[in-house]
């Protein structure tokens, strides 16, 4: 039966059109947008799962970060005590240098209290962000103890996120502390045997190397220090009490160092867990380019046929206008 009131045939290609146009609107947004989900209502439970990786991947980012200040302290302070360690180390070559018969014990002194001034500066100026992790300065209210930097990010199974901790104990790389000498590895009294006494585990020389300005000399202990009368026996002394201080400042830069090289490691870590996240996060949400722009081509010529369709379908009712002529 044909119709002037009802057109099927129009309607037909009219609801034809409108799912076309749909599909293109679609399309077109994933070709635009680059995504295949773009909202909850694209796919909820994939746009769940990618909104959450991606704030958790800001959140290793900023992680990411927090290694790089944490690196940069402990580059700081490692390079501090490198230093002091060659200059602990030309001061024990000077004393054993003054060991010598004959040489002259107070120029010798004229030159290690030059590497002790620089022993000072290098402690002072081994700073960053704030935080020196060699020198303590009058105005500190606590010993230095545990450093402590971020080092992760981590979701469990159950959802529950934490922030992982990287320690270092900075009380063993302490140089000089200004408020408690018995702190610093330098200002502190270190106990040694000499002369007759070497070898019978019992000690007879306590010697300290350095006292920075406003700093209390620990108690009992003598400053390594020559003067024209220093005896052979406690040159000797203050060599070995010399010694233990660089066995000590070897010890706390090994550590330091391995510190250093773990957050080397996580920061590495950190940069390859970002990537695939990313790529895992693309495959379920990215839109792939080759296939939308032929569904889009496919779209746009179902178009056309609709229209034609339509076009066709219209010119039905036309013909009944002859039936009147």
């Amino acid at each position: 039966m044909t119709s002037i009131l009802t057109n099927s045939a129009a309607m037909a290609a009219l609801s034809t059109l409108r799912s076309i146009a749909s599909g293109m609107e679609t399309t077109q947004g994933r070709v635009s947008s680059g995504l295949r989900v773009e909202t909850a209502s694209d796919n909820a439970a994939y746009w769940s799962i990618a909104t959450t990786m991606r704030s958790d991947n800001k959140a290793l980012s900023t992680v990411q970060d927090a290694l790089g200040l944490g690196a940069a302290k402990t580059d700081t302070a490692y390079t501090g005590l490198d230093n002091a360690i060659d200059v602990i180390s030309e001061i024990k070559a000077k004393l054993v240098a003054a060991r010598e018969p004959g040489v002259d014990k107070t120029k010798i002194n004229k030159e290690i209290s030059e590497l002790k001034n620089q022993l000072v500066s290098t402690a002072q100026s081994a700073s960053f962000s704030g935080e020196n992790w060699l020198y303590r300065d009058a105005g500190s209210t606590a010993p230095l103890g545990t450093k402590e930097m971020v080092g992760s990010f981590t979701r469990s199974a159950s959802g529950a996120v934490s922030v992982g901790i990287l320690e270092f104990d900075a009380a063993s790389s302490v140089l000089i502390d200004t408020v408690d000498s018995a702190n610093g590895q330098l200002t502190k009294a270190i106990e040694i045997e000499q002369g007759a006494n070497v070898g019978t585990g019992t000690a007879n020389g306590t010697y300290y190397l350095v006292l920075a300005s406003g700093g209390t000399a620990p108690t009992g202990a003598v400053a390594v220090e020559l003067t024209s009368s220093t005896s052979d026996e406690n040159v000797e002394g203050m060599i070995s009490a010399v010694d233990a201080m660089l066995t000590a400042l070897t010890d706390s830069a090994a550590t330091l160092g391995a510190t250093n090289k773990r957050i080397s490691m996580q920061d590495d870590f950190m940069a390859d867990l970002m990537d695939v996240i990313d790529k895992g996060v693309g495959r379920l949400v990215d839109a792939d380019m080759n296939e939308e722009s032929t569904r889009l081509k496919a779209l746009q010529t179902q178009q056309q046929l609709g229209i034609q369709s339509l076009s066709i379908a219209n010119s039905n009712s036309e013909n009944i206008l002859s039936l009147f002529r």
